[in-house]
């Protein structure tokens, strides 16, 4: 009884190692993902701008 107590522990520990592992990985991969999309959402409209007083 006291082994499987101690197994049940071990699988307790690694399987919320496993959850902050993907949550991590989760929080990286938005960032990686949205925040280059928000900086071209406010860099286009400012190069449309700039092409458009010069005239090309």
């Amino acid at each position: 009884m006291e082994l499987q107590k101690e197994q049940l522990n071990r699988i307790e520990k690694s399987v919320n190692q496993m959850k902050t592992y993907f949550r991590i990985s989760l929080i990286l991969t938005v960032a990686m993902v949205v925040l280059p999309l928000v900086g071209l959402l406010i860099v286009i409209p400012q190069f449309i701008s700039l092409y458009s007083n010069i005239g090309i």
